[in-house]
């Protein structure tokens, strides 16, 4: 498969993403079309440095330059986070990256993968919400820009300044969740909780706005949060959440590209780089964890004992949702079955 075989590509493009887009982020080479990249976290973060940046040097060496990415990290072209999918839309940028759920509600069939402990890893509910999104997806709820890739980060993690181990530990909590779905988690689960793009969280939490937030290890690093509180509950096996990523191009703009610099953005489009970006965020929790840990921070991992009673308390957040989604003649009962069906098929791939 030509898409399989072009994403080996992506790690060696990380090597030269930095040579490409230098300091500033932004190619110098002349193009016939220059894209703009607009998305949230620092250039540094993670994602923009092993996924964002290695992926648009591949199509700038695939177009043979005739392409230019450059790149706005930290909502450089104005606007807050939650603003990214309209801009894409409307051609403020022309390419971003973005939390599906920074619109709550707009997305209601990518929150299937937000539901609690249904993660256990992210590069299969990376390709299996690529799959759903071309079975249902693409032509409604994303019906309005080109997609480039879906996926989800690895598992999430509460980072906070008490401990926390039980669910009683979560009565009287401020907890920034990333989406309405973890909103809803928290809250059924004792918290109160605090809705916020990531690039708040360190400032709420030094001002004591909160008190925990969940985040996976990726960003930790990047926002300094295991200097900022000392404690972290991680739950073994399946992840308490896992939160969707979009990533998408204005339509005119990728409709004006002449065919062959459309085959470009196709062939780096799709099922593996979706699952290439999913496994990527999970493999860059391992440093931030281990420098935690070297730090002396308490990280806890709970017992399958005690995250069952995380579990059946997590049950009325699934129940819930699933009830809106009937609601809404989007049947609820059908998503989370085909959703667990495509996780299936692509566990141990």
């Amino acid at each position: 498969m030509k898409n399989r075989r072009n994403i080996l590509k992506f790690a060696s493009a990380a090597a030269v993403a930095a040579l490409s887009f230098g300091l500033s982020g932004t190619s110098a080479q002349a193009a016939d079309v220059t894209l703009r990249m607009h998305q949230f976290l620092p250039a540094q973060a993670n994602v923009p440095k092993n996924v964002l940046l290695p992926w648009a040097a591949k199509v700038e060496e695939e177009s043979e330059g005739r392409i230019a990415i450059q790149h706005f990290p930290s909502m450089q072209l104005g606007g807050k986070p939650p603003e990214l999918i309209d801009q894409v839309i409307d051609g403020v940028a022309d390419i971003v990256w973005t939390v599906s759920g920074y619109t709550p509600g707009r997305f209601p069939r990518a929150e299937v993968f937000e539901l609690p402990f249904t993660m256990t890893d992210a590069e299969a509910m990376s390709k299996a919400y690529w799959d759903l999104a071309e079975e249902s997806m693409l032509d409604q709820d994303f019906k309005d820009f080109k997609v480039i890739g879906v996926w989800v980060h690895g598992p999430g993690v509460i980072h906070s300044k008490d401990p926390i181990t039980s669910v009683d530990d979560l009565n009287g909590v401020k907890l920034r969740a990333p989406t309405r779905v973890t909103n809803m988690l928290v809250k059924n689960l004792g918290a109160t909780p605090v809705g916020m793009p990531v690039p708040a969280i360190p400032e709420a939490l030094s001002k004591g706005v909160v008190d925990a937030t969940i985040i996976p290890w990726e960003v930790v690093g990047a926002l300094k949060v295991s200097e900022l509180v000392e404690n972290h509950t991680m739950f073994p096996n399946e992840a308490l959440y896992t939160t969707t990523f979009i990533f998408a191009m204005n339509k005119d703009r990728y409709n004006a590209l002449p065919d062959d610099l459309k085959a470009v953005i196709d062939n780096n489009s799709g099922l593996e780089f979706s699952g290439f970006a999913g496994k990527q965020m999970q493999a860059d929790d391992m440093p931030s964890y281990e420098a935690a840990k070297a730090a002396g921070n308490n990280i806890i991992t709970l017992s399958e004992e005690q995250a069952a009673e995380w579990k059946a308390a997590a049950e009325a957040t699934t129940a819930a949702w699933t009830a809106e989604m009937d609601e809404k003649g989007l049947d609820g009962t059908g998503l989370r079955k085909r959703a667990a069906e495509l996780i299936e098929k692509h566990s141990g791939n």
